[in-house]
């Protein structure tokens, strides 16, 4: 099967294959949309099971950053990166080197930044020999650095307001949330929601980062299935995504699903799935976007601190708009968040 019938393939502009000798280097590089701008997106290394669910999650990931910066706002169309982890290809500057001419090569119609199983400190080695990323460390009251807690408090303030629409409460205080990974977002995220009064339930595959949790914050600590059907108010999935799927959504008893998780869904038609169910459920790009706002803002500079946070706050305003459309057409959120950020797309190609 080619790249053009892959089943997630959606009329990406280009798809990039790199390998390095030296470093052992596999990364795959997908770019769906440079409408808005140069596609961004951020670069995830997984120990995938083998380079066609590598090439599966680059596809999705990078159609979900299109839609994710459309939302938002940004001048940045969609893609996405992923280096394929392997005790052959060990992490290290060199690697993220090789990566970051991979990303030189493209010439600028893609801007990296650190994901899942990449650090600050990797995408100074990138930008040792490419300009086109971000995620640097932030200089002085500066846009910039880890974009992780920009992420945990747009989740933060989604996770609000999703509660007013759905329990009509004002307050997290003494509500039970379930948060599924507390790697370095779930974990910002837990800090944000404790201060909240919320209770809070973690599950993490990593041991690390759950000994890092519970040194720091009061948490009930569950293995990843249970948490997922954990008798709570909300659940957070902010780790891998493809976990709301036809078997799982008839056990979950949250009536809200918000998390910083790319791709929660596992298809489409898991949203309706959900609002059959009464589970309200914030789409992951627009609740997720705080990080790339971050980027952006370092990116393109003349920025701080204080805007990013401003525009971040925007988030449960967006989300707030597609919850009221859901209840007055009965569409599922998730087919109004696409719809929304499609047409934004197209008009921008109109222009052009």
């Amino acid at each position: 099967m080619s790249v053009f019938q892959h089943p997630e393939f959606d009329r990406h502009e280009s798809v990039h294959f790199m390998h390095d000798t030296d470093t052992g280097l596999q990364a795959i590089i997908a770019i769906h949309s440079t409408a808005l701008g140069p596609a961004a997106g951020g670069c995830r290394r997984w120990a995938y099971v083998d380079s066609a669910a590598a090439l599966t999650d680059a596809l999705r990931l990078a159609r979900g950053m299109t839609y994710k910066n459309a939302v938002a706002g940004l001048n940045f169309g969609g893609g996405k990166a992923v280096i394929l982890a392997a005790d052959s290809a060990p992490k290290s500057p060199a690697l993220f080197q090789a990566f970051g001419r991979a990303v030189e090569s493209l010439g600028g119609r893609y801007v990296t930044a650190e994901d899942v199983g990449c650090t600050v400190d990797d995408m100074r080695s990138v930008a040792a020999v490419t300009r086109y990323v971000s995620g640097l460390p932030k200089g002085a009251a500066g846009a910039g650095g880890d974009p992780s807690p920009l992420t945990a408090l747009g989740v933060f303030l989604g996770i609000r307001a999703a509660a007013k629409t759905r329990l009509g409460v004002d307050s997290l205080q003494d509500l039970r949330i379930a948060v599924q990974g507390v790697g370095n977002v779930g974990l910002n995220l837990c800090r944000l929601l404790h201060k909240a009064g919320a209770r809070l339930l973690v599950a993490d595959v990593n041991r690390e980062h759950l000994a890092r949790i519970a040194s720091e914050l009061p948490v009930t600590q569950l293995a990843p299935h249970e948490l997922l059907f954990s008798d709570v108010e909300i659940l957070a999935p902010c780790a891998l995504g493809n976990v709301l799927t036809s078997q799982t959504i008839p056990h979950i008893k949250a009536k809200i699903i918000a998390g910083a998780a790319n791709n929660q869904l596992a298809t489409e038609q898991d949203g309706a799935r959900l609002a059959a169910r009464d589970i309200l459920y914030a789409p992951d790009y627009v609740i997720n976007a705080g990080g790339i706002i971050n980027v952006a803002h370092e990116y393109f500079g003349n920025s701080s601190e204080e805007k990013v946070v401003a525009e971040v706050e925007k988030i449960p305003l967006r989300l707030d708009a597609i919850f009221a459309e859901s209840r007055q057409s009965g569409e599922p959120t998730n087919i109004i968040a696409d719809r929304m950020a499609r047409r934004i797309v197209a008009a921008s190609k109109k222009k052009d």
